[in-house]
């Protein structure tokens, strides 16, 4: 299968670029291109790409609020942000706000390929270490709160076990790591974190640690 991309960002070059080397694969190809917000959420209308790959910082309407619409337009859009400082605000809104992630502009070709298609597939993409960072920097700006789904309903009760793993998640860590921490295997690790995904009504795995740290579920 073909994975479809609208690559999305105002400078030409760069766009020239990224459709260079994602045109250059045999399971990659652009779709389109816009250089702002409102042309992104026009094409993703009519095109339906798989993986929208968003610069954050555009003038007129920035990735922040593209990412917001077009998520509240398709629920399913599956987004990559493109940003050119690992710990970006911009970026750690974009997703809080639902993207599947962020990349570099300057990452190596072998990391975008690998991230275009780890999102295709469901899945989210963001170093562990940089997640950590990024919520370190910019969770205490966030709101308290009563701890409910963001549905609004009140937080599920999670499992001892599933409260460990989310709390891990929350700390960065690799499902690996969860693993070596709790001394179970990776796919019992795996299972927990969809199962606590599934409750709380979350996307990804980045999502659920910016979750616990809104809601200073981390904080002993």
């Amino acid at each position: 299968m073909t994975i479809r991309v609208l690559l999305v960002d105002d400078q030409a070059l760069i766009r020239m670029g990224f459709r260079l080397i994602l045109d250059g694969t045999e399971d990659i190809t652009v779709v389109g291109e816009a250089p702002d917000g409102r042309t992104a959420i026009r094409l993703a209308q009519t095109l339906r790409p798989d993986v929208i790959l968003l610069d954050i910082r555009m003038p007129g309407m920035d990735g922040l609020e593209a990412t917001g619409r077009l998520l509240a337009e398709d629920p399913d859009a599956k987004i990559l942000i493109l940003t050119t400082f690992d710990l970006d605000e911009y970026a750690y809104h974009a997703l809080r706000a639902g993207a599947s992630g962020f990349l570099l502009k300057d990452a190596p070709v072998a990391e975008l390929l690998a991230g275009v298609r780890a999102v295709a597939v469901g899945h989210a993409v963001t170093a562990p270490r940089i997640t950590r960072l990024l919520l370190d920097r910019f969770a205490p700006q966030l709101p308290t709160g009563p701890l409910r789904t963001p549905d609004g309903r009140t937080l599920p009760n999670l499992t001892q076990r599933e409260n460990e793993v989310l709390l891990l998640v929350a700390k960065g860590q690799s499902n690996a790591e969860i693993a070596a921490s709790l001394g179970i295997g990776e796919v019992t690790v795996k299972t927990h974190v969809a199962r606590v995904l599934t409750k709380l009504g979350l996307r990804n795995r980045i999502a659920a640690a910016i979750y616990a740290h809104e809601h200073h579920l981390t904080r002993t």
